[in-house]
């Protein structure tokens, strides 16, 4: 069991994507300490791809009894769905560039003005530091930050074409879907494909977080929230495919971003859900964010186990929340 140093079913302090509402200009600023680099990596230039994945069914929820009750993760329940077309990859900075390029779209961290980066990562002057989330002031409101400037206004997407874009919104997503001819997965084919055809595991990969000492995902390691010791090789996100796939060709399906879902999040659901297909409740407190980010730290917060959910209110945007589609279903008749 991973999740040692809280009680198992109680929420811990935030760790994940703090909402737009969450925001408070007057608090002390305590965390501003910038961490040494981590070990550099070659960025891969790429394009994203489709990975099949197969009809079938599986269990969706936490069997291992290590979720919180709050986040709703039991009951567990058999799910069955139809075969889906699915980015290998989150989106990256290049591919929304390319939406933006073409479309002129502004993201909602834009038009707000400020999105939410981690007190490490924060590239930005000092009076563009607009204050922290209230009750996580590792959260620092960033004026100017977004999807094209991620750590703040001295920061710019073009330095990571092939990290996934962050500062991103559900509605942002819905955007980039609707102009790219595809759709946010249901909370059920994101977990369904994030397991990778394995039954029951705490992972995308297995039992173990790593397995033959190998990090098989970008997560924090070290002391929360001060001092990031970078073994996996990262501070902040890692350019895509930096980490093994899981058995359906997903790569990063745990930790690095949290990942925008098409559900409504409701606690209660998994108890009515239907078994065909599940579309997720009418209603919600926010959309579903699934998988974890570089900021998930074993000691409170495994919510980069495979069952785990996490929620935000839609207009919502962090420096560590950024999404994946799948394609539309083709006419009949023309082929997969």
């Amino acid at each position: 069991m991973n999740n040692a140093g809280h009680e198992p079913h109680s929420v811990p302090p935030s760790c994940c994507s703090p909402g737009r509402v969450a925001t408070a200009g007057s608090q002390p600023l305590t965390l501003r300490a910038r961490p040494a680099t981590a070990p550099d990596t070659p960025a891969v230039s790429l394009h994203n791809a489709d990975v099949v994945i197969p009809a079938g069914e599986f269990l969706m929820g936490d069997g291992l009894g290590e979720g919180y009750a709050a986040d709703g993760e039991i009951p567990v329940h058999a799910v069955e769905l139809d075969g889906f077309r699915m980015d290998a990859t989150a989106v990256t900075n290049r591919m929304f560039a390319a939406f933006v390029e073409a479309t002129g779209y502004r993201s909602e961290a834009e038009r707000y003005g400020s999105s939410a980066v981690f007190h490490l990562l924060a590239d930005a002057p000092d009076a563009d530091i607009l204050g922290t989330a209230a009750g996580t002031p590792w959260w620092l409101n960033v004026q100017g930050a977004d999807w094209a400037h991620p750590a703040g206004a001295r920061s710019h997407w073009q330095d990571i074409p092939d990290h996934p874009a962050v500062h991103v919104s559900w509605h942002d997503a819905q955007a980039y879907c609707a102009w790219a001819g595809r759709r946010l997965p249901t909370e059920a084919e994101w977990e369904y494909a994030a397991r990778g055809g394995l039954h029951g595991a705490r992972y995308a990969w297995g039992d173990e977080l790593t397995p033959g000492a190998e990090h098989r995902c970008n997560i924090w390691q070290g002391t929360f929230p001060t001092h990031n010791t970078a073994e996996d090789g990262y501070i902040g996100t890692a350019p895509v495919r930096s980490f093994p796939p899981n058995g359906y060709g997903l790569y990063e399906v745990a930790g690095n971003v949290w990942e925008w879902c098409a559900d409504w999040f409701l606690p209660r659901y998994y108890a009515k859900s239907p078994r065909h297909n599940p579309q997720g409740p009418s209603i919600g407190n926010g959309r579903v964010m699934r998988g974890g980010s570089y900021l998930c730290h074993d000691s409170y917060c495994s919510r980069y186990r495979v069952a785990a959910r996490n929620h935000n209110t839609p207009d919502s945007s962090s420096g560590n929340c950024g999404f994946r589609t799948i394609a539309l279903p083709l006419p009949e008749g023309q082929g997969r």
